[in-house]
């Protein structure tokens, strides 16, 4: 089994959609101010932009565990 962490970043945009950025792999723990700090920066620099335009806010952000377990094919 292996468990992986992923950091889910929800933005408003420019065009009124919502952007969501996968983090996966994030590290532990991980506090909220933190993510806050991080969201603020990526808005500020306009590091991405997508079809509902540029980043204007912070809309939600959760950490997301899932465990995947291979099965053996007979």
């Amino acid at each position: 089994m292996a468990a992986v962490r992923i950091l889910e970043m929800d933005f408003n945009t420019e065009l009124g959609k919502t952007q969501r950025i996968r983090v996966y792999d994030a590290k532990d723990p991980l506090t909220g101010a933190e993510v806050a700090t991080a969201m603020d920066s990526i808005i500020t620099k306009n590091v991405f932009t997508g079809t509902g335009g540029n980043l204007i806010s912070k809309l939600d952000a959760r950490v997301v565990i899932t465990d995947t377990s291979s099965l053996a094919l007979v």
